[in-house]
């Protein structure tokens, strides 16, 4: 069955959970003074990116149809309730109907804008939130067969799934959430891919930041044999580009360099290898399936700029996994992938040898789904939402925010635990230092990566910004409150749609002047000045006497001026399952675990202490391939 068949029966099992309406019965249920009034009504509510509008059709005061806009929530997330809600209003004529878990903010709109359209039509909103109980008629438990059984439907997951289709293969994902996307779609900067075409487009002005590193990795790391190695060869290739400086200066080894430093060297250098030297020949890849990273930019823990992004129409970049997951998911269904939503995988099946030969999960009812098959893909993504399990291996981190996505549990690493699989690095845990403080949404690294600096709470730098996410979430949380402000200005707004949608959200304070804005942020107007017009001058000297900065874009100096309340919350697990770089799950001596393969957050070793932002796409990228292919050739 293929993925838009599958769709379709889900949402037709989730409308027969919101038809029993209690209390009125089925309708709208409403009084009577609503009786004769008939027509299409509209109603606008505050979503996550701009307005939400619904209109409603009436007939005789019952709600017959409803539609829903908003032009600027999030794809894959809020895309997701625009979609459900409005089919669920229309079915109950209740405004009363569950919104999507992980698209609050966009469903609480759409329940606003309705409520709004019925008050438009003269009518009382409160008549029409008629509580809508669940159909709690359990499904038949089923049983599906395939070559290949994915667990997760994020980058990696679908990744996996397009490559094997393509061996030709029949492919069933099951996800636990009601959409695509995992942490994936949440992604905002890009993916690093070391020596491409598309850095050969940009002009080298990185010398500095490729002595920095090869500095670090001479005084700081001369006791690591691959670090030590790494270096000897990037000084060799240095030395070469220096001497005949064509092109953008860059190698594969000079990305796993800065991936090790990155992760204090306590990384698998076999699978760092395997990340770097097939990251440009996954940027070619998405090329051919239609997902376009070109725009190349700084980021940090990059020596030089590596980060690729995709860009709108207009030239502006947008967020990767926003643009990156509706692609994924559309090569999905062009190749037949038949994707499970709501199904929670809980228990990988095994034959009398330990071979994985299937999965066993929960369908949405609670029924039993059993999966069979010729190989078993992990793509479950880590633990960053489970923050019992974050406070098990990290107790300093019990209380922070995560960014992670509510289905980002760990259930793929205790299910491979169960059958003897490995883990590593479980410690490991990474806070990112741009969350925004109200909301924990996730502001990219790539806008400190374009120039944007962090204010403290006196107006004042403290660190460099695009140091690793470890270095910087570690001063910012030294500093007073443990908060940062990240300033931009408006030649970086009009550059990129995605600061434009963190305004249009709300996260933003703004000033026509540095002494405006600091009023807005509540510092000291003199010492933001001093502060911003010192950095100005540092950009054009492409020097940073204070904190080291050797990644410069252009000053702040185009008024206004906009600043975004930051703190650090939990990001990602570098920590997982342990595989070899055929993406095999390996059991606690090192043997394969026969048809088990893991691809993504779900393993470690990749990343060491601490993930280098862009690089987790590129993991799921380049591992997601890796494990359909090698998934597929198991399952021949």
């Amino acid at each position: 069955m293929k993925k838009a068949q599958i769709k379709k029966s889900v949402s037709a099992l989730a409308m027969a959970a919101v038809i029993a309406v209690s209390l009125f019965g089925y309708g709208c249920g409403t009084k009577s003074t609503s009786a004769g009034v008939s027509g299409d009504f509209t109603g606008t509510a505050k979503g996550m990116g701009g307005d939400v509008t619904v209109t409603l059709t009436l007939e005789d005061g019952k709600i017959t149809d409803c539609t829903a806009e908003g032009k600027d929530e999030t794809p894959g997330i809020g895309t997701l309730a625009l979609e459900q809600l409005p089919a669920q209003i229309a079915e109950t004529g209740s405004i009363a109907v569950d919104g999507v878990s992980t698209a609050t903010i966009t469903s609480d709109a759409i329940k606003e804008a309705a409520a709004a359209a019925l008050t438009a039509a003269g009518l009382n909103a409160d008549d029409y939130k008629i509580e809508v109980k669940a159909d709690e008629t359990k499904a038949e438990d089923s049983t599906v067969d395939a070559d290949v059984v994915i667990v997760g439907a994020g980058g990696a997951g679908m990744t996996a799934a397009i490559t094997a289709a393509g061996e030709g293969k029949s492919v069933v994902i099951l996800e636990s959430q009601p959409m695509v996307g995992g942490n994936s779609v949440r992604a905002t900067g890009g993916m690093n891919a070391g020596k491409t075409v598309y850095q050969d487009e940009n002009e080298f002005g990185e010398s500095a930041g490729v002595e920095k590193t090869l500095k670090a990795a001479a005084e700081k790391y001369a006791d690591n044999e691959t670090i030590t190695a790494l270096a000897k060869t990037v000084s060799e290739q240095w030395a070469a580009y220096q001497a005949n400086p064509t092109g953008y200066f860059d190698s594969v080894e000079l990305m796993e360099l800065d991936t090790m430093i990155g992760g204090k060297g306590i990384n698998d250098p076999a699978l760092v290898e395997t990340l770097c030297a097939n990251s440009a020949d996954a940027i070619d890849w998405l090329d051919e399936h239609g997902i376009t990273l070109h725009n190349v930019s700084s980021f940090g823990g990059a020596s030089v700029k590596r980060i690729h992004r995709p860009v709108n129409d207009e030239g502006k970049v947008v967020s990767v996994g926003s643009y990156m997951i509706p692609l994924l998911e559309e090569n999905c269904k062009k190749a037949g992938v038949q994707i499970l939503l709501n199904t929670t995988a809980n228990e990988i099946l095994t034959d009398a040898n330990g071979a994985a030969v299937g999965v066993k999960a929960t369908g949405s009812t609670g029924e039993t789904v059993t999966v069979n098959a010729k190989a078993v893909v992990l793509t479950t993504g880590g633990f960053g939402a489970n923050l019992d399990m974050v406070v098990k291996y990290k107790p300093e981190l019990k209380g922070f925010m995560t960014t992670n996505a509510a289905g980002i549990q760990g259930q793929g690493i205790e299910m491979a635990e169960a059958i003897g699989a490995a883990t590593v690095d479980m410690d490991q845990i990474q806070i990112h230092p741009t969350v925004e403080a109200n909301t924990a949404a996730l502001i990219t690294e790539g806008l400190r990566g374009d120039g944007a600096v962090l204010i403290n709470a006196e107006g004042k730098r403290f660190i460099d910004e695009v140091g690793t996410r470890d270095v910087v979430s570690a001063a910012e949380i030294a500093q007073t409150g443990s908060y940062s402000w990240l300033v931009v200005d408006q030649a970086m707004v009009d550059n990129s749609s995605v600061i434009q949608g963190y305004i249009k959200k709300g996260y933003t304070v703004t000033g026509a002047t540095y002494e405006e804005l600091a009023k807005a942020m509540g510092v000291d107007e003199a010492a933001l000045a001093e502060t911003m017009n010192n950095w100005n001058g540092y950009v054009e000297a492409k020097n940073d006497p204070d904190f080291g900065r050797t990644s410069f874009a252009n000053p702040l100096n185009t008024a206004p001026y906009y600043a975004i309340k930051v703190t650090a919350g939990v990001h990602h697990t570098m920590g997982g399952l342990k595989i070899n770089p055929n993406t095999e799950v390996l059991n606690e001596n090192g043997e394969v675990i026969p048809g088990l393969f893991a691809a993504g957050e779900v393993t470690g070793g990749v990343h060491g202490a601490n993930r280098l932002g862009g690089n987790a796409v590129a993991d799921f990228t380049v591992f997601g391939r890796i494990a359909g292919a090698a998934a597929s050739d198991y399952a021949a």
